[in-house]
């Protein structure tokens, strides 16, 4: 009697185990769970508030930055702010992208600008995203692909929420710059260095540039790698006092945190020769005009990266000199390095900063190009004194990716004339902000060349 009875149990137990899997009540491990939440729901609260919906980025049409992406991606606004809606970036446009093309994820501009992918795209579409130093995981831009994929619901349950379990950075590698050709040039880089996790790792290595006979440069080059803050060249104003070759010197401790004094010390040695915020960026000089390089110049290469995540990443950085023959130089341009320190930003403030630079000279100005930090909005230059004065010859409002504008025809100041630099910032942390050398805080530079 047991042995019929625990039979019939059996068989009812299979039955219903049957029924179940046939009415797909029962989900193998590789489908998303019924009970599961939408797939844009997830992309919301694992994805987007905590690496891109914060103050300074696409919290809010009040950040620093909405007005060079237009983007708010905060709960309740970021759907109908991402599906099928217009890019800003200039690259997205002429390929036809959209921020979000349901059912396309080679056309949504999102996708491009997460993934660590190499060869998804021609073109320069600027940084990786997110900015502050923060990283998705693989599982995280996977994820956000196949949701575009299967058509970018807003309630839809498509996309398996196992992915998110993949947990590996994905932090794209830095493609190789391939060097200038035999004869036109040079190159130099600093290989990869780690920065460590929760940290701003700021590196100078000097070399001395290879060529044996002056040359004359007038194009250059820049590669860098993720999170990557500034990548600037320097050359040195007392080349007495120089560093030690080859050797990687850190702008702070790497156990403490500590700013390296010798360090300190040793960047006021330096002259700019090229480079910035952006960088993977090209710049040339205007025909005729170029920078002299004696034979074997010190060079001090500076790298700055910020990593504000619970991963070790990598640095690395290329730099390409390109030459031309020195019969088509007609003028050998020096650098504009004028730096305003006076910078003071109270809490929840939009202020605008402005000071003066006067030229003891006649000077003609070829190139100009801005460096400020997250905080800052807007960078004026405008010709001070003169038939000119307050002319505007130079606006930037994408901190990110400065603008180089070139002048064919040079702005010619005489002595007592000069530029001034009009910076407005708007200061949405909770704490005073001031000039200095990491990501939170602020700078003032007007850079250029001349002659």
């Amino acid at each position: 009697m047991i042995i019929v009875k625990f039979r019939a149990r059996t068989n009812t137990i299979t039955a219903i185990l049957a029924i179940l899997l046939i009415g797909g009540l029962l989900i193998s491990p590789g489908c998303k769970k019924a009970e599961g939440r939408a797939d844009f729901e997830l992309i919301q609260d694992e994805i987007l508030t905590p690496n891109c919906a914060f103050s300074g980025c696409h919290a809010s049409t009040n950040d620093a930055t909405y007005g060079q992406h237009k983007l708010v991606l905060a709960a309740g606004s970021s759907y109908d702010a991402l599906i099928n809606k217009a890019c800003q970036h200039p690259t997205a446009v002429s390929n036809g992208w959209q921020l979000v093309k349901l059912g396309e994820v080679d056309k949504s501009f999102l996708f491009h600008k997460i993934t660590c992918e190499t060869g998804h795209h021609s073109g320069n579409i600027g940084a990786s995203m997110p900015m502050g130093g923060k990283v998705l995981s693989r599982g995280q831009v996977e994820f956000i692909k196949r949701w575009i994929i299967a058509g970018a619901g807003r309630t839809s349950s498509a996309v398996d929420d196992a992915i998110l379990k993949d947990s590996v950075a994905c932090q794209p590698a830095v493609e190789p710059l391939p060097p200038p050709a035999p004869g036109t040039g040079f190159q130099m880089t600093i290989d990869p260095f780690e920065i460590p996790k929760n940290f701003e790792r700021e590196v100078f290595v000097r070399k001395n540039t290879p060529n044996s006979d002056t040359l004359f440069v007038n194009r250059i080059q820049l590669r860098g790698g993720l999170n990557s803050h500034h990548f600037v060249v320097y050359t040195f104003r007392n080349e007495n006092i120089l560093p030690a070759q080859n050797s990687v010197r850190d702008l702070r401790n790497l156990a403490t945190g500590v700013l390296n004094q010798t360090t300190i010390l040793e960047m006021q040695n330096h002259i700019f020769l090229g480079g910035g915020t952006d960088v993977n960026t090209d710049v040339t000089l205007p025909a005729g005009t170029a920078i002299k390089i004696k034979p074997n110049l010190p060079i001090d290469l500076n790298a700055h990266y910020f990593n504000f995540t619970n991963l070790v990443l990598q640095g690395r950085n290329y730099v390409n000199f390109f030459t031309v023959p020195r019969s088509t130089v007609q003028n050998e341009v020096k650098m504009l390095d004028l730096n305003n320190l006076d910078i003071y930003i109270p809490p929840f403030t939009r202020r605008t900063i402005t000071k003066n630079f006067t030229f003891p000279t006649v000077t003609r100005v070829v190139m100009l190009t801005s460096h400020f930090h997250k905080y800052g909005e807007k960078f004026v230059i405008k010709i001070f004194g003169g038939p000119r004065n307050g002319e505007i010859v130079y606006t930037n409002t994408d901190w990110e990716h400065p603008l180089v504008k070139s002048f064919t025809t040079p702005i010619v100041f005489q002595p007592g004339e000069g530029l001034t630099s009009e910076v407005t910032y708007y200061n949405t942390s909770s704490v005073a902000v001031g000039f200095g050398l990491t990501s939170q805080d602020e700078m003032n530079i007007i850079f250029g060349y001349y002659y």
